[in-house]
């Protein structure tokens, strides 16, 4: 059987991680896990080779190795390796970051609405990256963008909340396997439309469009897209809204989102699945203006990224940190709180 590469998307926003997988020829010589890897993977260092067989991130026939292995014949090799941001890239901005913690291997933020977190398309400029490249070259390096970030999650533009960024390619590796894995936890805020009847999961495979491929779809016989599971909790009823807490088992593109508008409930004041219009409520003027100054008080969905548990990639231990709402989110719960008690 001859080698075969598989590239898969990130759990949570796509092209951060790649996920390789070999399946060694019956006539292989046995050499060790890095030199074969490496000359099947010109586009990698040996460096980053043996960073991810330390972390865990190298696996033969289900199994994690260490770097000593000797590959046999017709064993399944598998890797996952943070996927680099192109260097051109990463130009340093002078943006104001809203750090929650911060050391030699990782950075924790609070991320602004309207922020796009990494170059691409469109957005070239005024990114969370080039806002953390800045803010490294301002910690004292001995040469500018020395130290790169390392992604393995995102979150929205329009989505607020808490995110981890690596500062070296041993912390890189480390977050990515966890993440891939599922072994973080992630919760999330959420004002949905409608008037949720009890807490509850959402299965169903997420992929793009076929008809708009700037969003996401539903693919509920698996017919397309990947597995994605969102389980939810009720916080608090209005009536035509409800405030959920959101727990991320998968973490796919508009996950939440998606899954919302799924099952009926799309997330208040969500530009491109329908949250922006009103679909719940009385049909009077004093109600539509009421609902549009909701609107105004957010640039696009009520997300936010409340809380991230992880393992740190140094000390080893269980970390949390969380973030407060921002002011528009917690302006719109008070003016349905007020709303509702008028009624």
């Amino acid at each position: 059987m001859t080698d075969d590469l598989l590239l898969t998307d990130s759990e949570e926003g796509e092209d951060l991680y790649e996920h390789f997988k070999f399946f060694v020829d019956k006539g292989q010589e046995m050499v060790r896990i890095d030199k074969y890897l490496l000359d099947r993977m010109p586009n990698t260092s040996r460096n980053k080779i043996q960073i991810a067989t330390r972390n865990g991130n190298v696996v033969v026939n289900g199994q994690k190795v260490k770097q000593n292995y000797k590959v046999k014949p017709q064993d399944e090799v598998a890797i996952v390796l943070p996927y680099p941001i192109r260097e051109i890239e990463l130009i340093p901005q002078n943006i104001q970051l809203n750090i929650v913690y911060e050391d030699e291997d990782i950075i924790v933020v609070n991320k602004p609405s309207n922020m796009v977190v990494h170059p691409g398309y469109g957005n070239y400029s005024g990114t969370l990256v080039n806002a953390l490249i800045y803010h490294f070259d301002q910690l004292g390096n001995r040469n500018p963008g020395v130290v790169r970030p390392g992604l393995v999650h995102r979150i929205d533009k329009h989505t607020t909340g808490i995110l981890v960024v690596a500062k070296n390619d041993d912390s890189l590796s480390h977050l990515a396997q966890q993440f891939y894995e599922r072994a973080t936890e992630r919760k999330y805020i959420a004002l949905v439309w409608g008037d949720l009847e009890s807490n509850g999961t959402i299965t169903g495979n997420l992929g793009r469009s076929s008809k708009n491929r700037k969003i996401m779809t539903v693919y509920p016989d698996g017919s397309g897209g990947k597995h994605a599971v969102t389980h939810y909790k009720v916080l608090k009823r209005f009536g035509y809204v409800t405030l959920v807490e959101c727990k991320l088992e998968t973490g796919r593109t508009h996950q939440i989102r998606v899954h919302m508008k799924y099952i009926g409930h799309p997330l208040f004041n969500d530009l491109e699945y329908g949250g922006n219009l009103i679909l719940k409520g009385t049909v009077n003027s004093s109600y539509e203006k009421f609902i549009q100054n909701c609107f105004s008080l957010i640039d696009g969905q009520a997300l936010h990224a409340k809380s991230l548990c992880f393992i740190h990639p140094q000390t080893k231990d269980w970390v949390k940190f969380e973030s407060e709402l921002p002011t528009g989110f917690k302006s719109i719960i008070q003016k349905w709180e007020s709303y509702i008690g008028a009624k």
